[in-house]
């Protein structure tokens, strides 16, 4: 099990905590967190995007000159693609990008990404993450005290909304949940800071 050195909200040593190597301790599949990553992004995508074709834009009808004799090359329609003001040839449609990946690739996916954050030591476990009222002057204080990068994920067990709004002006920091944290977002973000209570659920859902 890897041993990682356990801080509390102002920057010092609060113990150490053990991490169970099934899930914090495996050799990364990339291919596994390529995919589960693309399938994020293909499902985040709206798919609204719309163009009309020839046979969606106004005109056509009568042959717009006679086939031979004018110089130019033959035409039969002003709504052909090649003419100013026509459809578009293969115009994109409304349509949706969802797709599944099975459930074991993704759990692979979400194991290898969080024994990455160990292997690259970008993971901060907090003994603790409490404030007394929304204040993201004291969020930033936390981050700067336990050194985390600009680009932070914090992850918490439950919902505390005084964490959340502290965190939620603060560029390049989110927060989500153990249930919420997805692979995209833990390879996005340089720190991995989670609370000990945070570690212990995501042992106890992904073993």
């Amino acid at each position: 099990m890897a041993k990682v050195t356990m801080l509390n909200m102002a920057g010092d040593e609060a113990g150490t905590i053990e991490l169970k190597d099934e899930i914090f301790g495996i050799e990364p599949n990339a291919n596994a967190v390529h995919a589960v990553v693309v399938n994020y992004l293909a499902n985040q995508r709206q798919g609204t995007q719309s163009a009309k074709t020839r046979g969606d834009v106004r005109g056509g009808g009568r042959k717009p000159f006679r086939q031979k004799g004018t110089g130019r090359h033959r035409q039969g329609s002003t709504t052909d693609p090649s003419q100013v003001g026509g459809g578009v040839a293969f115009a994109p449609k409304p349509r949706s990008y969802r797709y599944s990946v099975p459930k074991k690739v993704k759990r692979l996916a979400m194991k290898s990404a969080l024994s990455s954050k160990v292997a690259e030591k970008e993971i901060i476990v907090l003994d603790e993450l409490k404030f007394e009222e929304p204040k993201t002057k004291e969020m930033i204080k936390v981050l700067n005290n336990i050194k985390a990068d600009k680009k932070a994920l914090i992850i918490t067990a439950s919902k505390d909304e005084n964490v959340v709004k502290s965190a939620a002006n603060i560029p390049g920091v989110k927060t989500a949940l153990v249930g919420t944290m997805n692979v995209y977002e833990i390879v996005n973000h340089n720190s991995f800071i989670v609370t000990k209570e945070a570690v212990e659920k995501i042992e106890e859902v992904y073993l």
